[in-house]
C-alpha cells in the first residue's frame, strides 16, 4: 500500500467529460495516488476546468498543442509513482481498477509485467457500458499477445493498463512521430519489453465511444503516413521477439486487413505495405469490400464505392439512434441527482 501511482491525464478540449473522467481518478480505492493533468492547449473550457481541482493530489499544467502523444510525456516527466496509470479525459476508472490490479502483483520478482484489465465500451452513462471480452483478456506471454492482437484485430483500451516504472522506462516514451494509432504503437513496445502480461478480470475502465473528433479518426495524410509506420513499428516489435512461420503470417495477416484503409487512394503506401509483406515471404491481393458496397462498386468503381464506405464510418448514422438514448437517459439522470441536492 505504499506504492505511488501515478494517474496521467491528457487533455485536449473535453471541457464535456474531465470533470467525470478527474472525479473517477480521485475516487481510487488504492491510497497513494497522484493526478497529473496536461492540457494540450484547448481552446475551450478544459483546463479552467480541470484547474478547479488542483491540489496537493492533483497537479494541472498546460501547454501549447503538440499532441496527445506529447501530452502523454509531458506528464510522464512529472510522475513520481512506482506505477503509471493512463487515462484519456473522456474514459473512466472503476474505484477499485487500480487496487485490484495491484493487489495481484507480486512485488519484485514481477516488476516486468505488464498488468491488464477488463473495459467496457459506452456512449454517456458508464453504467450500461458494453462488456465485449476478448482473446486478450488473459494471462500470456508476450510474443503471444502480439499474436493475438495481429490474427484477431483485438485492442485494449489505455485506461487498462497498469505499467511499472521500471517497465516503461524499458518501453521508452510515447512516439511523438505518430498522430494516428498512437496507442497501439505504444502498448506493442510495452508488451515487447515486458516479461509477461497479466489480466486482472476484476479491473474494470470504460471507454467512451461518442467523441467522433478524436484524433485516432483522422483521415489526413498525416495520419495514413502515421498507420503505415505504426504498422511498421508494431510488426518490428513483434519478430523482435519471435522469427517464425506464425510470426510472419501473422503480420501479413494485419498488411493484408490495414490494406484497405489506403486502397486505392494512396498508392505509395500501398506499394509500401506490398514491399513489407514481401519481406515476410508473402504478398497482399486486392482487398474486399463488403456485400453492402459490392453492388456500388459494380455500378459505380471502387474508388466512389469506397468513399461511401469511409463517409458511413465516419459519419453518425450507424450509431446515432443508440447514441440518442444514451444521451437523453444520461440528462434525465443528472437532472434527478440535481433535484435531490
Amino acid at each position: 500500500m505504499n506504492e505511488l501511482v501515478s494517474i496521467i491525464i491528457p487533455a485536449y478540449n473535453a471541457e464535456s467529460w474531465i470533470g467525470d473522467t478527474v472525479r473517477s481518478a480521485l475516487s481510487q480505492t488504492w491510497p497513494k495516488k497522484e493526478i497529473i493533468i496536461v492540457d494540450d492547449g484547448s481552446t475551450d473550457n478544459t483546463f479552467a476546468i480541470a484547474k478547479g481541482f488542483e491540489s496537493k493530489q492533483v497537479k494541472v499544467v498546460e501547454q501549447k498543442n503538440k499532441g496527445v502523444s506529447a501530452a502523454r510525456n509531458n506528464g510522464l516527466r512529472m510522475a513520481q509513482g512506482s506505477f503509471i496509470q493512463w487515462l484519456d479525459a473522456d474514459d473512466l476508472l472503476a474505484p477499485d481498477k487500480i487496487m485490484n490490479q495491484l493487489r495481484s502483483a507480486n512485488w519484485g520478482r514481477d516488476i516486468m509485467t505488464l498488468l491488464t484489465s477488463s473495459f467496457g465500451t459506452f456512449y454517456f452513462c458508464a453504467e450500461r457500458a458494453k462488456v465485449s471480452p476478448t482473446v486478450l483478456w488473459q494471462n500470456l506471454l508476450p510474443v503471444d499477445w502480439l499474436l493475438n492482437k495481429f490474427n484477431h484485430n483485438v485492442w485494449m483500451n489505455p485506461a487498462t493498463w497498469l505499467v511499472s516504472r521500471k517497465l516503461t522506462e524499458q518501453a521508452g516514451p510515447w512516439n511523438e512521430q505518430l498522430v494516428r494509432d498512437t496507442d497501439g504503437e505504444y502498448i506493442c513496445r510495452v508488451v515487447a519489453a515486458s516479461e509477461r502480461v497479466q489480466f486482472v478480470p476484476e479491473g474494470m475502465s470504460y471507454y467512451r465511444v461518442c467523441n467522433v473528433g478524436s484524433l485516432s479518426k483522422s483521415t489526413s495524410d498525416k495520419a495514413y503516413d502515421s498507420m503505415v509506420l505504426s504498422l511498421s513499428l508494431c510488426i518490428q516489435y513483434l519478430r523482435s521477439l519471435e522469427e517464425s512461420e506464425r510470426v510472419h503470417a501473422a503480420c501479413a495477416t494485419c498488411l493484408q486487413r490495414n490494406l484497405i484503409e489506403f486502397y486505392p487512394e494512396k498508392p505509395d503506401l500501398v506499394k509500401q505495405l506490398q514491399r513489407m509483406a514481401a519481406d515476410l515471404g508473402g504478398h497482399l491481393i486486392t482487398p474486399k469490400l463488403s456485400w453492402k458496397y459490392s453492388l456500388m462498386r459494380a455500378l459505380f468503381g471502387w474508388q466512389l464505392a469506397r468513399r461511401a464506405q469511409l463517409f458511413m464510418r465516419k459519419s453518425k448514422v450507424r450509431w446515432s439512434i443508440t447514441r440518442s438514448i444514451d444521451k437523453t437517459l444520461f440528462v434525465i439522470e443528472q437532472r434527478r441527482r440535481q433535484s435531490q441536492c
